[in-house]
């Protein structure tokens, strides 16, 4: 009876555990609203990607000519909605910072991965799928490194300003690191390494406090 008992209060925590580490559309779009309105972005509607990648971006023509897009996969990692609104926030930061080159006359995909993106475990395969289409991506968007550690400040700092928890940009990097999605040290990343960037992103918040 006992050992009964101690299996039914495992199978519950874990399912409590599952169900804590993701979040839904409603969350996605009441962090979108505060963190775009306390920005004064213009708020659209939120584009649902079916992709098990975990990614976030704004396809781009001019500030009142844009589409936001969240993947699924990110949606399974992140459990909070100072989460997603921190990510949110990181593309803002590109948009009002000026880092889309306004020389180019064409929609601009960008993420919050790197060139470098490794899966680590899980088959080589689908390592290799995620890396060539996170690289596309940032082939695209020709971001430095410079420009997204100042979109992950522009982001903390209107975490702040929207009133969640500023350490809400540096909890979604985590649960990248946590589900094994990493950016290496590595000359060719765009992206600062996850550890370097995690550092930064605790810092910043830490100030903000």
């Amino acid at each position: 009876m006992k050992q009964k008992i101690f299996l039914i209060l495992i199978f519950v925590l874990t399912f409590c555990a599952c169900a804590q580490a993701a979040i839904d559309s409603a969350t996605v779009e009441a962090a979108w609203k505060r963190i775009a309105e306390t920005d004064g972005f213009k708020v659209v509607k939120i584009n649902y990607e079916k992709d098990d990648s975990p990614n976030a971006w704004v396809k781009f023509k001019s500030q009142n000519d844009f589409s936001v897009h969240v993947t699924q996969g990110l949606m399974k990692i992140l459990n909070s909605e100072e989460q997603i609104a921190g990510v949110l926030g990181h593309e803002i930061g590109h948009v009002r910072l000026g880092h889309y080159n306004k020389g180019v006359g064409r929609n601009v995909l960008w993420t919050i991965l790197s060139l470098g993106l490794s899966r680590v475990g899980g088959t080589a395969g689908k390592a290799a799928q995620a890396a060539g289409s996170v690289g596309m991506n940032l082939a695209e968007s020709g971001f430095s490194r410079g420009q997204e550690v100042e979109a992950d400040d522009y982001g903390t700092e209107l975490l702040k300003k929207a009133g969640y928890d500023p350490m809400g940009l540096y909890r979604a990097m985590k649960a990248f690191a946590d589900n094994k999605y990493v950016t290496q040290p590595n000359g060719f990343n765009s992206h600062p390494p996850t550890a370097r960037r995690l550092k930064h992103l605790m810092d910043k918040a830490k100030s903000l406090k």
